[in-house]
């Protein structure tokens, strides 16, 4: 099978990642590595970025924006509303989907670093039409994001 869509952006992705991957194909995955000593489980990290359940910009962004379906209680099943489709005991698979996007965020840990992947599959027009525009946003956010969590963790 054929992971990555002919109409595919891939940026930073290990081919062993999207092999990985519960999506049926894959339209869209960038990667972020963040140099860190702070030690703490893949899971650990997920909820230092997103917390236990969505907060109000994330529902407004992953919700009203993107379309996806979000768990509102929390639940050691679930992140910040995604669905917790994989753990191992340096990663962590997320997993949401929409009438029009289909998508899972990877936390990984390794010695001296973690590692964001956003990997996206288009389910609909639509999802090939907000993500563009939305993928420029979300690339300036996740450095952010994954110094937020260290500083969470540290503290």
């Amino acid at each position: 099978m054929d992971v990555l869509s002919s109409a595919g952006v891939v940026r930073g992705v290990p081919a062993s990642l999207l092999a990985g991957s519960a999506l049926p194909s894959i339209d869209y995955a960038d990667r972020l590595d963040l140099a860190t000593d702070v030690r703490a489980t893949p899971e650990r990290w997920a909820r230092a970025m997103f917390g236990d359940v969505p907060s109000a910009a994330e529902v407004l962004i992953w919700r009203g924006l993107l379309g996806f379906r979000l768990t509102s209680g929390r639940a050691p099943d679930t992140v910040g509303g995604w669905r917790v489709g994989a753990r191992t005991a340096d990663a962590v698979r997320l997993e949401t989907a929409g009438p029009s996007l289909r998508a899972e965020m990877h936390v990984e840990t390794g010695p001296g670093r973690v590692s964001w992947t956003t990997c996206l599959h288009h389910a609909g027009v639509r999802g090939r039409v907000v993500w563009p525009p939305a993928s420029a946003v979300h690339r300036r956010l996740v450095p952010r994001v994954l110094r937020d969590a260290e500083r969470r963790l540290r503290a």
